[in-house]
């Protein structure tokens, strides 16, 4: 799916009645290239709107920011818990849906109401609470040193595939405790489930994996985001353990390896149009607002389900059917001009509100800035490949993710040699006509190759 963004799983298939009403489908390459166009089209009509999420997923698009708070700030009529929705109940949504795995109810913080999501969030938040900012920046700054390495030799390089995609799923391994198997296990399954790849397999080797790690902490603790879930007065049991690392995960790999590829997309583009170069003066940190701002990771989500039906702003919301906010169109609403010119921080809906709000707002954001200024300033002349309007977005209904960014920059040696010998990915680098042959004297290819986390550990023995 990352690399070939028509042949999604939320493409419409020939002759499906939805496929000409693009004002109403949120998937496939129309709705990608431009979706503040159809932000624009649904709120002339109102708050919100009916949209269809994949081909026979219906759902309501609320388009307008203040009825954007009023549905995330009352949970008393409107519901987290997916189990409520009718039509799959009923059986009117395909088993298959590529949408069911952002929607379909697990016991977490994200899909809990009442007194079990405030059980749930204080166990998750207050271990979140523990992470020491320097602590994070530093793994961050050693995770980012392992993946330019894979590639400062070459000169090029897909910053999302590359960098901004697997610093995320790296760090989650060094935050949860991860050893070298388990994290090479985690880190294969996620990416196959992010990128659409045996999915049900992914699943079952993610599952087995985090209950293994769960296990582990439970004899041998340490000073990790795993074994404060399980030491929390909360007394989470194993699966509901399992389901809340699935959550954080869930909702941080994708979100922040967007937040990072799209900020990084902003800084290094020239609105003058001359060489795509880095030079405009924004620092990262605006560029990371603007990017909440403007191209939210997260563009609509936050599902929630009326426990009765619901008048909103003349809107009639039914009862048990599923209303996603629309980040991405509230944050665009043209009531919020004042804020919008200023790109205040507090107005934006990036971040959620309500009870569900993010709880990892200031790592998620420490992270990117962290990862950002590494790569630029690791690699001071980076120079986007295409035009920055020749990038292509990733389908799908709820996020806004670069299916590339192709980057050139001058080639440098790299700083940790065994890195390259030992990366996953080394083999085939080795194969490539750029690769310096010497860098790769000491590879065995007959010996299994190490994943992602194993070298990573090799290198850097945190």
């Amino acid at each position: 799916m990352d690399s070939q963004p028509g042949a999604t799983p939320y493409s419409a298939p020939t002759g499906c009645p939805m496929r000409g009403e693009r004002q109403t489908s949120l998937y496939g390459p129309e709705f990608a290239s431009d979706p503040q166009r159809v932000y624009d089209e649904f709120r002339a009509h109102g708050l919100a709107a009916p949209i269809e999420l994949a081909p026979g997923v219906e759902a309501t698009l609320v388009v307008q920011h203040e009825a954007a708070l009023r549905v995330l700030q009352n949970p008393s009529f409107f519901a987290r818990d997916s189990r409520r929705w009718a039509a799959l109940r009923e059986g009117r949504v395909p088993l298959d849906s590529p949408v069911l795995p952002m929607m379909a109810y697990r016991p977490n913080c994200l899909f809990t109401d009442g007194t079990e999501h405030l059980r749930l969030r204080k166990a998750v938040t207050e271990s979140l609470g523990r992470l020491n900012s320097t602590r994070l920046s530093r793994d961050v700054e050693r995770i980012a040193d392992y993946l330019i390495d894979q590639f400062i030799e070459r000169g090029s390089a897909d910053l999302l595939g590359d960098y901004a995609k697997l610093l995320p799923l790296l760090l989650f391994n060094q935050l949860f405790g991860c050893p070298g198997d388990i994290g090479d296990r985690l880190t294969r399954g996620m990416s196959a489930i992010f990128d659409g790849e045996d999915v049900l397999r992914a699943n079952a080797e993610l599952t087995e994996c985090l209950m293994e790690l769960v296990a582990l902490k439970r004899r041998q603790p340490g000073d990790d985001i795993t074994s404060w879930l399980i030491q929390h007065p909360a007394g989470l049991r194993d699966e509901e353990l399992k389901d809340q690392l699935v959550m954080l995960m869930g909702a941080g790999i994708e979100p922040e390896r967007n937040l990072i590829a799209n900020a990084l997309l902003l800084l290094l583009s020239d609105s003058a149009g001359g060489p795509q170069r880095r030079g405009t003066g924004m620092l990262v940190e605006d560029a990371l607002d603007d990017v909440l701002w403007n191209n939210p990771p997260i563009a609509n989500y936050a599902t929630h389900y009326p426990v009765q039906d619901v008048d909103l702003g003349g809107v009639t919301l039914k009862a048990d059917t599923p209303v996603l906010i629309s980040f991405a169109a509230a944050n665009s609403d043209p009531a919020l001009t004042d804020a919008r010119q200023t790109l205040s921080k507090g107005a934006h809906l990036a971040w959620g509100a309500g009870p569900h709000v993010c709880p990892a707002k200031s790592p998620a954001q420490l992270i990117a800035l962290t990862a950002i200024e590494k790569i630029l300033n690791t690699v001071p002349d980076l120079t986007l490949a295409v035009p920055a309007s020749a990038v292509e977005w990733r389908p799908g209904p709820f996020h806004r993710a670069l299916v590339s960014l192709p980057v050139r920059f001058s080639p440098s040696a790299a700083r940790h040699a065994a890195t390259a010998a030992q990366s996953p990915v080394s083999s085939r680098i080795a194969a490539s006509e750029e690769a310096p042959a010497a860098r790769y004297d000491h590879v065995e290819p007959q010996k299994k190759a190490k994943g992602w986390w194993s070298s990573f550990l090799d290198v850097f023995r945190v």
